[in-house]
């Protein structure tokens, strides 16, 4: 009861990513808040799924098993969830901003009347005073996200219903495995009871999924371009510089809208989350959408015409130039310096 829960996507047998490191959050937020840490899990073929999320610290695993629950379908996972929460009343509900999270996500809190945060890039405990109605509600879920246009970052909170539910993207928490012998409590449920005949009128009779081309999300070192690169073509020194240092290549919003580069690689607050070892950012102002992406890098070198540029000022390097200029040398060097 009133315990923290995370719905675990799971695909081919393999837990996401995003519910990993949702776990990895939940952990830590369930130590503050004095409660365990549960996983919910529905689909097929699910043996030894419990394996793959205690060791992320998971108290209690809710199996949900059945031929009919995968691939995903709105109408029977929405069931589950809500008549498992019914029973079990958690505080706090976290799920991915998946394709999967955005769907099921709202249709259980709209059932549940609950309210729902989208897209949070930060989840915190605190304590909220409203000083009209004179209470104070201690162990809130903070749910903090960009707003207006990412001009203003929002702090949510939901003082009154339950449970808290917030959805978070891929790659803005850490995945990190609390103990490989982590042990929890595993419930396998009969699917039957927690969803009707009729939920299951929708099958999927075939499934086509399309791979990313680009591995920018997992790469150690990110070129990233922004509007001031200038052109497609000045683009492609960008792509040049990648292919000596063994990196991908980025891009903001702006870049991209701009058509210097495809979509699959934007970073920012509407595109990826990633935290390479070495980003470099060339050309980009570094509006507030576009940190939202790239902030946790462990070094950034920012190369700019700009020596204002916002960007500038979390950069571990500055370099001030024009990107034409600048990372010609930059290839020559290191090609110089690395034999």
């Amino acid at each position: 009861m009133n315990n923290l829960f995370v719905y675990c996507e799971i695909e081919d047998g393999t837990i996401a990513d995003v519910s990993l490191e949702l776990l990895t959050k939940g952990r830590s937020l369930a130590n503050q808040l004095k409660c365990r840490l549960e996983a919910v899990v529905i689909g097929n073929k699910l043996e030894g799924v419990e394996k793959q999320i205690m060791p992320y610290g998971a108290d209690k695993l809710h199996l949900f098993d059945d031929n009919r629950l995968y691939p995903y379908t709105s109408l029977p996972h929405t069931s589950i969830m809500v008549n498992l929460f019914k029973e079990e009343k958690p505080q706090v509900c976290l799920m991915g901003a998946t394709v999967i999270g955005r769907d099921l996500g709202p249709r259980v809190s709209s059932a549940l009347k609950s309210g729902l945060t989208a897209d949070c890039t930060s989840l915190e405990i605190g304590t909220h005073e409203d000083k009209k109605q004179g209470k104070t509600y201690e162990n809130l879920l903070y749910q903090i996200r960009p707003a207006f246009g990412g001009n203003i970052v929002a702090t949510i909170i939901n003082p009154e219903q339950r449970p808290q539910m917030a959805t978070v993207r891929e790659g803005v928490m850490k995945k990190e495995i609390l103990d490989e012998n982590y042990q929890g409590e595993v419930i396998s449920y009969d699917v039957n009871k927690y969803v009707a005949d009729t939920d299951f009128i929708v099958k999927i009779i075939d499934r086509h999924i399309e791979k990313a081309r680009h591995n920018v999300k997992g790469a150690p070192i990110i070129i990233s371009g922004g509007y001031g690169v200038g052109s497609k073509d000045n683009f492609q020194l960008l792509f040049d510089l990648a292919k000596v240092l063994n990196a991908e290549v980025g891009a903001s919003r702006a870049a991209v809208d701009a058509g210097f580069c495809d979509h699959d690689r934007q970073i920012g607050q509407t595109g990826l989350t990633v935290r390479p070892k070495l980003y470099i950012a060339c050309g980009i102002s570094g509006q507030i959408q576009h940190i939202a992406g790239m902030q946790e890098s462990s070094i950034i070198i920012s190369i700019n015409n700009d020596s204002t540029a916002p960007i500038n000022s979390i950069a571990d390097y500055v370099i001030t130039g024009a990107i034409e200029d600048v990372i010609p040398k930059m290839i020559k060097y290191y090609k110089k310096n690395s034999k």
